[in-house]
């Protein structure tokens, strides 16, 4: 999928060329939503893919607004700026030492957790599971369910990757959700128009930043991601639409360029930037190095994306919040490629622990175990271990 006049994301691309994201043939094509009554009876799930954050939740905190309702059998039921012109020689004469005056809540430590926001990626990223093969119904159920635990955004495949993708996109937007709608794009304006027709309250845009992504997926150079990123920006704000620039695999790009880079889109209007572990190598300290560093030179706020393949998920987000991060991407049961991102319910394991008042006053912890069982059952997870029967 990837040309030299059309440089696409490693993600995007994934997602876009085996046809995942407008998949209606899954196993549940009647497209009914589903109940918890109808979860338990499949014997399908009975945890999630950690260690089930409903089962530590009641082993830590007697906090009663987390207290899952049960029926008489013990399952889980549900309760009721334009930016001036700007080129390289600009880029390189960003004094990144003087650093600016941020806009955005720091949240540096695990008892002063303020104003970030969770963005599941479990209708983009978590399409690339092995087994995701969502259909428009279950998309809707899970948008629904994921509203209903609280999630500040919810992030969907790009309305350009197909006609389907483009109509179940415009689909969730009409649901009147709490939670804004992002779709995920390419840094190219063919994208930024199709998803600005959809209604999504803003757009994710990602191009890749590493030597190896500039060289081997889309062929460009750091001028023309600037020039692209601009224009695409500058469009997407005209519309009064929310937009993050990411730099795809930033962990392993030059960061002194992602620095430059970021300053660069924070002036022209970006709502945040986003650092991605792409290949899920960034140890806890190193995310905390670069957040912290990032933090010092943006005004804008700041989203991370952080893949599972050394375990290091939870953890990493963990510290990105406490280096100056705002926002954390998360899919439910941290499905997604390869070894997934951080799970929702793992973060939230993490960070009730930190304040166990905030986080049950911020997410509904008692939808939590239906949320996952219902993602789990539509991927068909049943290979997992016994685990929230132990624990509830």
């Amino acid at each position: 999928m990837s040309t030299a006049n059309n440089p696409i994301s490693h993600h995007t691309s994934h997602t876009m060329g085996n046809g995942a994201s407008s998949s209606n043939e899954s196993a549940h094509e009647d497209g009914e939503n589903l109940d918890n009554n109808e979860l338990n009876r499949s014997g399908v799930l009975e945890a999630s893919l950690v260690i089930p954050a409903a089962g530590l939740f009641s082993l830590t905190t007697n906090v009663q607004s987390c207290e899952p309702a049960r029926s008489d059998e013990g399952a889980v039921t549900e309760a009721s700026s334009p930016c001036s012109s700007a080129d390289s020689t600009w880029c390189e004469s960003v004094d990144l030492d003087q650093g600016t005056n941020t806009k955005a809540t720091s949240i540096y430590s695990p008892g002063n957790l303020a104003n970030f926001s969770i963005i599941d990626s479990t209708l983009r990223e978590g399409e690339q599971f092995a087994t995701a093969h969502f259909d428009t119904a279950q998309k809707m159920e899970i948008a629904r369910a994921l509203d209903d635990f609280g999630v500040e955004y919810i992030e969907l495949t790009s309305p350009a990757a197909s006609e389907q993708s483009r109509a179940d996109c415009e689909a969730i937007c009409k649901l009147g959700l709490k939670a804004k709608i992002l779709c995920h794009i390419r840094c190219n304006m063919e994208d930024a128009r199709i998803a600005v027709q959809t209604g999504v309250d803003g757009i994710n845009m990602c191009i890749g930043t590493s030597s190896h992504l500039m060289k081997h997926s889309h062929g460009k150079d750091m001028a023309y991601i600037i020039a692209k990123a601009k224009e695409v920006i500058e469009f997407v704000k005209s519309k009064n639409i929310e937009i993050r620039f990411s730099g795809e695999d930033s962990f392993r790009s030059d960061f002194d360029e992602i620095l430059k880079l970021y300053t660069l889109v924070d002036h022209c209007g970006a709502d945040r930037v986003g650092i991605a572990d792409t290949v899920g190598g960034a140890t806890p300290r190193e995310v905390f190095e670069k957040i912290d560093t990032l933090r010092k030179v943006v005004s804008c706020d700041i989203e991370t994306h952080f893949h599972n393949d050394t375990g290091c998920a939870i953890a990493n987000a963990y510290v990105a919040l406490e280096a100056g991060a705002t926002h954390i991407d998360t899919t439910v049961l941290g499905i997604g490629e390869r070894n997934g991102i951080t799970p929702l319910g793992g973060l939230m394991a993490a960070l009730i622990l930190a304040d166990r008042q905030y986080i049950p006053n911020k997410y509904k912890i008692e939808k939590l175990s239906y949320l996952e069982r219902l993602v789990a059952q539509i991927i068909e997870l049943s290979d997992v271990k016994q685990l929230v029967a132990k624990f509830m």
